[in-house]
């Protein structure tokens, strides 16, 4: 559990930090941009922004999709306007969707080892005191030096356990929280693009 634990902490720490560092800069370079397209292109060739660029994608099919031509006016009757309109936002919320899922990979196991970890230990501190007081009770007469080893080391089961569970919650709540920030930049970026695409139409 130790081993999986800190394999996804480091993974997660790493990729989230550099998702969190870089989508703020590449929505700023999506908005210098003149087109839907060549915003897109920005953010595929700058800096590694698969959660920004899912968006941007979905908006420029949305663009395409509804009827916009290059000038910006619209080639669909008010009725298909609206429908359209209505495929931008469901299409929008799904990339998030998407991203969300992706950002929160992961998080499930960490939590789930940080829940279960003590527990283990604590099972493994109870079965070794279980036996190291039948071996000492077979001894004969029981001493508190007898006593005090075993179940010292057995208590060592426990301290593993917390060893495991502590950098897991805590990594669990830092990761998480850098998620809600990365996820407040989608959504954002979301909205904004919501507009444009509504606002050509």
């Amino acid at each position: 559990m130790s081993v999986i634990s800190w394999t996804l902490i480091i993974a997660k720490g790493r990729a989230t930090q550099k998702s969190r560092k870089a989508s703020a800069h590449a929505a700023s370079l999506f908005w210098q941009s003149s087109t839907l397209e060549a915003g897109l292109s920005r953010l595929q060739s700058a800096e590694p922004t698969p959660l920004l660029a899912l968006l941007a994608e979905a908006a420029i099919d949305l663009q395409n999709s509804a009827g916009w031509g290059a000038s910006g006016e619209p080639a669909l009757s008010l009725d298909d306007q609206s429908a359209a309109e209505d495929r931008v936002t469901r299409r929008l919320r799904s990339a998030l969707q998407t991203a969300t899922t992706g950002l929160e990979s992961g998080l499930v196991t960490l939590a789930s080892i940080g829940a279960t970890a003590p527990f283990v230990g604590l099972f493994g501190t109870v079965w070794s005191i279980y036996h190291a007081l039948i071996s000492i009770s077979g001894s004969g007469q029981i001493m508190i030096e007898q006593v005090a080893g075993p179940v010292g080391e057995a208590l060592i089961m426990t301290a593993f356990g917390l060893f495991v569970a502590i950098p897991a919650v805590l990594a669990y709540n830092a990761l998480t929280r850098s998620n809600r920030m990365i996820l407040s930049v989608c959504d954002a970026f979301a909205n904004d693009l919501r507009a444009h695409c509504l606002n050509k139409g």
